[in-house]
């Protein structure tokens, strides 16, 4: 019996007012345990499918599957499967840092003894331990990424979206953030991650998505992609079918 996929989607349509149409009919499997790039321009559909699946937006047409759960029918069972990592920064700025993971947490229903035990775990893990008590709005750029990525693990998620992650951070964070990313992974949690940093995907991403007028226009292995296109290079590949996209 085949396992089930970590995300499904089929067929998923949304058009904003106006008439811009976002996803144009996207269908999309991610297995469980995969790491799995969705890569594209500004405008490709990226952020509009992951708050699609978070229900954020909402389709106009479609399916979306987390782990077998009916995303729309089924949402707090398969929203509570899913962390999100945003590519805004989105902290309230009264709060401190243990209590921004917390008050996390307890949406989520984790008991309180527990909330605090992961707080612990994941504020050691991600070097915020000595900033636990001062405010998010007194934390470097750097630091707020740790804290969006911290607080996205507190509800144990199998699922994680990291949009953008390293947007804005130094390269030596950055490394340290792959290291660990790449440790969730393996130790068995689905990622997908959506970049701007062609060379972040290639390093992390065992398959990837190229999204383009809200449309997939190429998926496989990196491997498979570089074969298929005569490329070196993931970038040599992007460019090619974006730049073949756009003006086809």
């Amino acid at each position: 019996m085949k396992n089930v996929p970590a995300l499904q989607i089929e067929n998923l349509r949304k058009t904003y007012p106006g008439g811009l149409v976002a996803l144009d009919d996207i269908s999309l499997e991610i297995e469980a345990g995969k790491f799995f790039g969705l890569l594209g321009p500004n405008g490709a559909g990226k952020t509009t499918l992951i708050n699609s699946v978070v229900s954020l937006a909402r389709p106009d047409s479609g399916r979306i599957e987390v782990f077998g759960r009916d995303a729309r029918a089924e949402f707090r069972e398969a929203r509570r499967m899913i962390g999100v990592s945003p590519q805004e920064v989105n902290l309230d700025k009264f709060l401190t840092v243990e209590e921004t993971m917390l008050y996390h947490a307890g949406y989520y229903g984790v008991p309180r003894k527990k909330a605090r035990e992961r707080a612990d775990e994941l504020l050691e893990r991600f070097g915020l331990t000595a900033k636990r008590k001062a405010r998010t709005n007194t934390l470097s750029g750097g630091m707020k990424r740790r804290v969006l990525f911290a607080r996205a693990l507190m509800h144990y998620p199998r699922l994680l979206f990291l949009d953008e992650p390293t947007a804005g951070v130094d390269v030596e964070l950055r490394y340290s953030l792959w290291e660990y990313i790449r440790k969730l992974n393996r130790e068995g949690l689905t990622i997908l991650l959506t970049t701007h940093y062609l060379e972040e995907a290639e390093e992390l991403c065992e398959e990837v998505a190229l999204i383009s007028g809200g449309r997939i226009a190429a998926q496989d292995t990196i491997e498979g992609l570089k074969r298929s296109h005569g490329a070196a290079s993931l970038e040599e590949v992007y460019m090619k079918v974006i730049h073949h996209d756009n003006n086809g």
